[in-house]
This record gives C-alpha cells, structure tokens and sequence, in this order.
C-alpha cells in the first residue's frame, strides 16, 4: 500500500521539524528557559534595605552582579537563587519580608540578568550559584553550615546543584519542576516534541542525593508548574524532609496569598534546620 499523499507531507513536515529541533535545540532550549531583563526597576533603597553591592568573578570569566543584606551578625545566611524572569530588582518586596524573619541574604544575577554578563545556559546558572556560594565562604568568611539556600522556580535547580557541590545548612525549594523534558510535556507545541527535551535542569534526580534538611513547598493554583511535580520531589527527596501546600497561591505570590502561615512555615524552618 502506498501512503496517502496527505500523509507523505505530514511525514515530510514533521522530519523537517524534527530536524529543526535537534539542530537549533540549544538556542529554542535558551528562549524556552530564560526570560532575563537587563534594566533594574527597583534598587534597594526603595525599600530601605542598607546593603553592599556586589561583583564576584566566576572561573569561566563571567562577572556576576549581586546584593548582600546583613543586618544581623552572627545569624544565617539565605543565598537565594531566583526564577528565570526579570532580576534581582524584581524580588526585594519578597527580600523585606524574608530579611524580617531576622536572616541575612546574599541574592545574585545569573550571568545575562542585570547587571551581570554573558549569556545564560544551564552550566551557566549552576556556575554563577556555586561562585555565590564560594563568595560568602571565601570572601565574607561565612561557615557553610550557616548558609540556607533558597531557589524559586528555574532556581530550584540552579540551589540543588549547590546542594550537591557543597556542604550547606539546609534548602527550602519553592514551585520546582522536574526537569525541561517534563515542563515541555505540559506546554502547548512543546508536547509535541517532548520526548525529543532531554531531562536537563533535572531536580528530580539530583534531590534524591541532597542529605541537608529540606523544606519543599509548591502553590496549589500554580498557573506555570503543575502542583504535582513539587509533590515528586517531595516523595524523590531523602530524610529530613518537610512538604508545604501554599494554600490559594499562584506561582508568582506565594509571599502574598500564603500570609502568616507561609511566613511561619519559612521561618520556623530556618530556626530548626540544620546539618546532622
């Protein structure tokens, strides 16, 4: 039998499709990932927040940009790994409030945010994390078991690998997913060739070697990370581990619609983390 001639085009157009894809997968991977935006909005003196500003150089070349708020001597540190919008600026509503719990925090750029340069890429992220980490080590004389990491969103991944590199307090992961290959399979054309994505930005794998103490909380009306991935992590995820539905939440005001309970779960955590 021969194939209809409808599906010889159809076949001729999903080839060219597929070959598109493999050829150009890095650059649609990077348009996929990464929404960054150079200009800051906001600075923290619109907030009142005294800080240092910061540029740490990583051992690829890249100059990373960063704000580090330490009001109080002696107590934890939070490198936060952000989301893949916007910058740094965009997160100082939810900066206040976390320095309010009575922490420090050292928040960057990954390189192409801000005012970092380059160019972001997996390998990317995960370099300018670990040189986060490295800075407060090295720099400010921080003892890793003091360091808590927060990552949101694409930051869960970027605060995992950190994990896995180093040895840190504890981590508190916020709306994380899986990996690309499993957002790809919940995004419109995308699932089309979802079985093409591989499984980069993989937190599913690397949490279930992360040993510090873990709070996991995922949205229950998350419009861009379906609930349940942050329910496998949870379940991926070895001992000690906590899991937190924020209750009426979307994926972008957590801070907001999880109110006292949210900031209590955050906080009571930080007090009783710590490294076994």
């Amino acid at each position: 039998m021969f194939m209809p001639v409808k599906g010889i085009y159809l076949l001729i157009f999903v080839i060219i499709l597929v070959t598109t894809f493999l050829i150009f997968y890095k650059n649609i991977e990077g348009w996929f990932v990464f929404q960054p935006q150079k200009r800051l909005d906001y600075s923290p003196s619109d907030f009142r927040l005294n800080h240092l500003d910061i540029y740490l150089n990583t051992p690829d070349g890249i100059r990373v940009h960063g704000w580090y708020f330490y009001p109080y001597p002696d107590r934890p540190v939070i490198l936060f790994c952000h989301g893949n919008a916007g910058n740094i600026s965009h997160r100082l509503e939810y900066i206040n409030l976390l320095l309010d719990m009575g922490v420090n925090l050292f928040i960057f750029d990954y390189r192409g945010y801000g005012k970092s340069s380059g160019s972001p890429s997996e390998q990317g992220i995960y370099t300018d994390a670990l040189s986060a980490f490295d800075y407060l080590v090295r720099d400010e004389k921080i003892n890793p078991n003091n360091i808590i990491l927060l990552g949101r969103s694409l930051g869960v991944a970027a605060a995992l690998e950190v994990a896995s590199k180093r040895e840190a307090r504890s981590i508190i992961i916020e709306n994380g997913f899986l990996s690309v290959h499993h957002m790809a399979k919940q995004m419109g054309i995308f699932r089309l060739i979802a079985p093409l994505i591989p499984r980069n930005y993989n937190s599913l794998e690397k949490i279930k070697y992360v040993t510090i103490p873990k709070l996991i909380m995922n949205s229950e009306n998350d419009e861009v990370v379906p609930g349940y991935m942050g329910r496998q992590l949870f379940e991926a995820a070895s001992e000690p581990k906590e899991y937190y539905e924020i209750k009426g939440a979307g994926h972008n005001d957590t801070h907001v619609a999880g109110g006292r309970e949210y900031q209590n779960t955050i906080s009571e955590f930080i007090r009783s983390s710590k490294v076994k």
